[in-house]
This record gives structure tokens, sequence and C-alpha cells, in this order.
């Protein structure tokens, strides 16, 4: 079942600032005078290219998880940014009792955004090192954020493409990925880069290692 996270950053609203096309058109000469066609088209535009810039002012968030090449600091998550209040959450590893161990990542979309995937595959691989093996997924989980928590969708195959659904507020994408039995003692989960709104945006590598003193896998920084 879909686990309750904190709810992502709201999208940063992205209003165009209002311009005002009299005084511009006093500023061409002492007195108010009419505007060629081909000006009064590129003036009609500017709000637009304003809103364009105001909204494409996204920084972001670390792209690599660990803070230390050693990995010692057992963490219970990692969530990373994306545009247009799109969030990535990675959870920690849980080995199984019947053997194995697996991870979930959570995708949470504000109504009316979509984001792509650029590959189908989450790539498993040690640090400098190519990668060793994929995480192969088991189940899709989608549900709105105004549903209740038992009411879910379950998805047979990966989309390539992730949207908010219906008019809940949020929708969320859970995946629940099995990892390889045998493993590294240290461990990198590669995703793949997302496209939002027709631009291509690398996502964070989440980072694990086994804690001896805990006899388990574990997301480390």
């Amino acid at each position: 079942m879909p686990v309750a996270i904190r709810a992502a950053r709201p999208a940063r609203a992205c209003v165009a600032p209002l311009v005002d096309h009299k005084a511009i058109a006093y500023t061409v000469g002492s007195f108010p005078q009419p505007l060629p066609a081909m000006r009064r088209s590129t003036l009609s535009l500017l709000p637009l290219l304003l809103l364009v810039t105001a909204c494409d002012d996204y920084t972001a968030p670390s792209l690599y998880q660990a803070t230390t090449p050693e990995c010692k600091t057992w963490t219970e998550g990692s969530r990373f940014e994306l545009p247009r209040g799109i969030s990535v959450y990675a959870t920690p590893p849980v080995t199984l009792k019947e053997g194995g161990t697996e991870l979930a990542l959570i995708f949470t979309l504000p109504v009316g955004t979509q984001a792509s995937f650029t590959r189908l595959s989450f790539l498993l691989e040690e640090p400098h090192k190519p990668p060793f093996g994929e995480a192969k997924v088991l189940t899709i989980y989608q549900r709105g954020m105004n549903r209740k928590a038992e009411i879910v969708d379950v998805i047979e195959k990966l989309p390539i493409m992730f949207a908010a659904v219906g008019n809940s507020k949020e929708t969320q994408w859970r995946l629940r990925l099995q990892l390889p039995r045998q493993l590294p003692q240290r461990f990198d989960l590669s995703m793949p880069d997302m496209l939002v709104a027709g631009k291509r945006y690398p996502v964070r590598t989440f980072t694990y290692r086994y804690f001896p003193e805990r006899s388990a896998y574990g997301m480390c920084s």
C-alpha cells in the first residue's frame, strides 16, 4: 500500500508581469500615436515571453545523495525536487524475511502536471563503475491524494509518462523495486532523466550501503 509522505512543495506560481501598452506607446513620441501592426504584435507577445522567463528559474538540488566517499550516515529517505512541484522520493531498502531486498520510489505530481522517463530502467552501480544490474519493478500503484489510502489503481506495466489524474490536488505514483540478492557493500541507484514541460532534467542518484551494526542495507549520505 502507498505510504504517507510529506506533501510535495507547492509549485511556485508563475504570473506574467502586467505590461501597460499605453505607457509603452507614449515612449514612442511626446504624445500618444498609433503603433505599427508589427510593433503591436511584438508587444502583445511580451507578457508571454516574460512568463516563460519567470518560470524557467529552476535550480536542481544536489544530484548525488552521498556527501562523503564513505557514505556512513544512515538516512531514512531522500526527496528530489523537479520543476513545477514534481518530486521523487526514494525509501531505504527493506530486507525481506524470505530473502531479498526491496525499496520504493514515490513520484508526486501536482494537478495539471506530467513527467516522462528518458529510459525505462533503474540502474544499479558501484561508485565510479559501470552498472552491475537493474532494479526490477514489481508493482506500480497510482492514487489521488484526496482519495482514501486503501483506494489505489494497480498499473501492469511501467508507463513512459506519469501524469496527475482527475481533480486531485496531487497524484502519487509508487514503484516497488526488487534488488538483486547479491549486492556489493556500496551501491547507487541511477535514475533516468525526466522530461518536464519539454525539457530534460537529471534526477538525483540515490546511495546505499551495508551497515554491519544493523545487519542490513540502508540508505546512506
